[in-house]
């Protein structure tokens, strides 16, 4: 993989002279390019006709030469659990009069269609398809045993199978197992009873209906807001554009819609939004909708694996969202309401979430929350809450910085201290455990399971906000936007990219994530990471005329993306502060606006923002010139000395700010897209470590308890097996690049102790299979609120407590039923355990909880499970698991 510098003709030529000739594009790459009045794509343009016109001839390439073979698995229970990930069925979808039909498929046994496609045949438009699957085998060992094994060794018992869906890789079909539901033609049925399931679906449907506009016009009526003109038609136009769509994101109800295709408010989509630009253009919308997201008076996760908190906790983006606002209007009223539910949420965090041995804090990665998208699909709920991910801590730092900032302004001294010390913590954590020194930038996450190593991933969010938030230090900010990978589209949401995924988190650009590298870029003094920032925005909003949700990074297509939306808030909301916050430069403080304007040579000339409301004053901005320096500041006709508007000005006003026509760093990272390669499959033979090989992989690298011990090129190795240990491998390929890290292969040891919960308290009644022992125990909001579990260690050392338990009050997906407690060992406070959900009904599908670590000395001890304030789900009602066992085992 080859490393290459932006070509961009306003490096290349007229600078000297201070001219940039109107037959240059003001950006160029090997993807696309923009002029000032156009952009071009290869055979695509889209035309500014003026300010309030743009047209576009751009169409999808997704349906033009859809290949006729079709991958595709089933799926039980929306779960990829018919083959191991990545294997799949393979049919040549060659149609007879119209109609193509699979041989009947036995479920578990992989089916490759030996027919030769003839070179140049694509999948014929509107063809029917016929898929088939012998159930049979599952059916009889539902019916004799009582559960059907899996290819893991995973049980689905008779009473939990509930439905069987086909899986695949060709529209209608997605590779979305945990929504496979939203799209009934998919779901396999068998009317006759005879045990063959059938689906019957329309492959490449030709819609009559275009998916996108070829011609957009200003239709709304936008001067009540910032007005911008400049000499740069392709600035202006996107800008009225989404000004325009700004005002189609408001419901009646006076709060945000998250996207054409997303109704509701959302914590993170919305706060996320109003850091960007929603927080001062609509802030009674902000403001109510960010109360639509507090209930009891706590912030609430609305999404996220298992069941929401704590396994996502990202709500915290909307503590940095309150302050944005409180910054942009001065309410008082609002700094305090805000302070309090901030608090009691950071507090619930501090016994739920924090870790105590890094200063960080576990949940999933902020907004990639669609957990193979961007984790191993090794990795159950528990496991991703366990994880401490970059985004998400940059988040919780800037939280507890907020919530410090708050405290100061309302004379709380001691609180101002204590989560000043908290926000500390966590950046401390971030630099020391997710620095990668040889790369110049932060890891993904840490993660594992009673030792974590990390993934040496990218992520695009979290390293711009490392950078926005103060988390790097000056030399770091640097680094982190001149060496993070990214493609000639855009950074991508993870670099690189994971093996048999579909774009949407995975192998996709989100024009927000964009919109906050750009905001870093700007603070790194990087020029050419800001301007391509730009253009990768400007890009799609031009060629699809409206903000959508994604694109895919390999090609620049809106249509390849699992999932996507026009009209997206949070995408519009980052386009808008390109303008305000990047061109402008404008940043509120809580007692003042400042300027700090950047401007890239290929955008020098004159700008003008009329009619910018800041509190109780209307401002006029003209900017001139480019560069990220000011030479003068002039207010109302006075040049002043600091680029500086009090929070007291009333009235009307006008500023110039004349730029110093400094030249800046243009050093970016851009690299082809790549893929990693899978991770591999690990298992313990006695003393022999084996593990699969994989494609494209050059070495392996083994770990041992989160540390590398060996790389080989083999595909085994003999370990140690005299105390406990974890062993994965990792895949390495001839780039360097990793795939993730494989499920651990677990030594146990000598120090094992299991205590079956139904001999510390009542067993329940309900009738589940799959449990150890005798039964299992039911705890909830009203049963067993305590459970005292004596047990007995034979030795000092580093202990791990683990529960084994169900949870079927919700997919893994969604909803907000993730059982919580507090864990004690003789009555201190030692960790918090979660039970996510495992699957709708599915109450014999057994999994393990997070693991909780603790000293313990030889001796009796008393091991607490309790439901605490602290515990209370996102739900409020349900927060229930059947727990059937604990481990404790000695880890060191």
């Amino acid at each position: 993989m080859t490393n290459r510098k932006f070509l961009t003709t306003c490096l290349l030529s007229g600078f000297a002279a201070g001219t940039v000739y109107a037959q240059d594009p003001i950006f160029r790459n090997s993807a696309f390019e923009v002029y000032k009045d156009k952009i071009v794509q290869g055979n695509y343009t889209a035309k500014i006709l003026s300010a309030k016109h743009i047209v576009s001839n751009y169409q999808s390439p997704a349906n033009e030469f859809i290949s006729p073979v079709i991958n595709f698995k089933f799926s039980i229970n929306r779960k990829d659990n018919e083959m191991r990930p990545g294997v799949n069925h393979s049919f040549a979808c060659l149609p007879v009069n119209g109609v193509c039909e699979t041989p009947v498929i036995k479920f578990g046994t992989q089916y490759v269609d030996d027919r030769k496609v003839p070179e140049k045949t694509f999948l014929a438009p509107d063809t029917k398809l016929i898929i088939k699957v012998d159930m049979r085998e599952v059916l009889a060992a539902l019916k004799k045993d009582g559960f059907y094994t899996t290819f893991n060794g995973e049980k689905i018992y008779a009473q939990d199978f509930k439905e069987l869906y086909v899986a695949g890789e060709t529209e209608p079909m997605v590779w979305d197992f945990d929504n496979l539901h939203n799209r009934p033609q998919l779901e396999m049925k068998d009317p006759d009873g005879d045990g063959i399931y059938e689906a019957t679906m329309l492959v490449n449907e030709q819609k009559k209906e275009k998916d996108l506009a070829t011609d957009w016009k200003l239709s709304k009526d936008i001067s009540a807001f910032p007005q911008y003109k400049s000499g740069f038609p392709v600035s202006d136009a996107i800008y009225n554009m989404s000004l325009e769509e700004m005002q189609r994101a408001i419901e009646p109800d006076s709060t945000f819609r998250t996207g054409k295709e997303w109704a509701g408010v959302w914590t993170r989509d919305i706060s996320y939004s109003i850091i960007l630009s929603m927080a001062y253009l609509q802030p009674k919308v902000a403001k109510y909708s960010l109360m639509r997201k507090v209930k009891n008076g706590k912030i609430i996760q609305d999404t996220g694996t298992g069941g929401a908190y704590p396994n996502s906790t990202d709500r915290m983006i909307w503590a940095n969202a309150a302050w944005e606002l409180y910054k942009a209007t001065g309410d008082k009223d609002w700094l305090q309401q805000s302070y309090s539910i901030i608090k009691n949420s950071v507090d619930d965090d501090l016994l739920n979430a924090h870790d105590k041995v890094t200063g960080m804090v576990r949940g999933e990665s902020s907004f990639l929350d669609w957990r193979e998208q961007t984790y191993p699909k090794w990795m159950q709920p528990a496991d991703i809450f366990e994880s401490e991910c970059l985004g998400t801590n940059a988040v919780h730092y800037q939280a507890s910085k907020v919530l410090s900032e708050m405290a100061t302004l309302l004379n709380k001294k001691e609180d101002a201290e204590k989560y000043a010390a908290v926000a500390q913590r966590i950046k401390d954590g971030i630099n020391q455990h997710l620095w990668i020194a040889e790369k110049g930038y932060y890891g993904q996450y840490v993660y594992g399971s009673n030792f974590r190593s990390l993934s040496e991933k990218s992520e695009a969010l979290g390293e711009a906000l490392t950078v926005i938030f103060g988390i790097a230090d000056d030399n770091r900010k640097k680094l982190v936007v001149s060496k993070t990978p990214v493609t000639a589209f855009g950074i991508s949401c993870i670099y690189p990219q994971i093996e048999n995924i579909p774009p949407y988190h995975n192998d996709a650009v989100w024009p927000f994530v964009q919109s906050y590298w750009a905001q870093a870029a700007a603070k790194a003094g990087n020029e050419n990471a800001v301007l391509a920032s730009i253009a990768a925005i400007y890009r799609p909003a031009a060629m699809f005329l409206t903000n959508k949700e994604n694109f895919v990074a390999t090609n620049g297509d809106y249509k390849g993306t699992v999932i996507n939306s026009s009209n997206m808030l949070w995408s519009l909301a980052g386009n808008i502060s390109l303008v305000h916050k990047i061109l402008f430069g404008i940043e509120f403080k809580a007692d003042r606006l400042e300027f700090h304007p950047f401007i890239p040579y290929a955008f020098n000339g004159k700008r003008i923002l009329d009619n910018f409301s800041y509190r109780n004053a209307i401002l006029n901005i003209q900017v001139e010139g480019y560069g990220n320096s000011i030479r003068q500041f002039i207010l109302d006709g006075k040049i002043i000395t600091e680029p500086i508007v009090p929070a007291t000005l009333t009235g009307k006003h006008s500023i110039k700010i004349v730029m110093a026509n400094n030249k800046l760093t243009v050093q970016v990272n851009e690299v082809a897209n790549h893929t990693a390669p899978g991770y591999p499959e690990c298992m313990l033979k006695g003393s022999l470590l084996v593990w699969t090989a994989q494609k494209n992989a050059a070495a392996y690298k083994v770990l041992k308890n989160g540390k590398e011990v060996i790389r080989t090129n083999k595909m085994s190795t003999t370990v140690e097996t005299d105390a406990y240990a974890e062993y994965q491998v990792i895949a390495m390929d001839k780039e360097g690049y990793e795939s993730f890290a494989s499920e651990p292969a677990v030594v146990m040891g000598k120090n094992v102790i299991n205590i079956e919960m139904e001999t510390v308290a009542a067993k329940a009644g309900y009738d589940y299979k799959g449990f150890s022992g005798d039964g299992f125990v039911e705890i909830s909001k009203d049963k067993n609120l305590q459970l005292s579990i004596p047990v007995s260690i034979p030795e000092d050392g580093l202990y791990a407590i683990r529960f084994r338990y169900s949870n079927g009050n919700g997919p893994k997906n969604t909803e907000n039923k993730c059982a919580i407690r507090t864990v004690k060992e003789n009555g201190t406070f030692i960790g918090t355990v979660i039970f996510p959900q495992r699957g709708p009904d599915e109450w014999s599908n057994w999994g393990l909880s997070n693991p909780v670590q603790q000293t313990l000395t030889k001796g009796d001890h008393v091991i607490s499970l309790s439901f605490e304030p602290a515990n209370e789900n996102m739900n409020g009602e349900i927060n229930q698991a059947m727990i059937d066992m604990v481990s404790v085992v000695k880890i060191k």
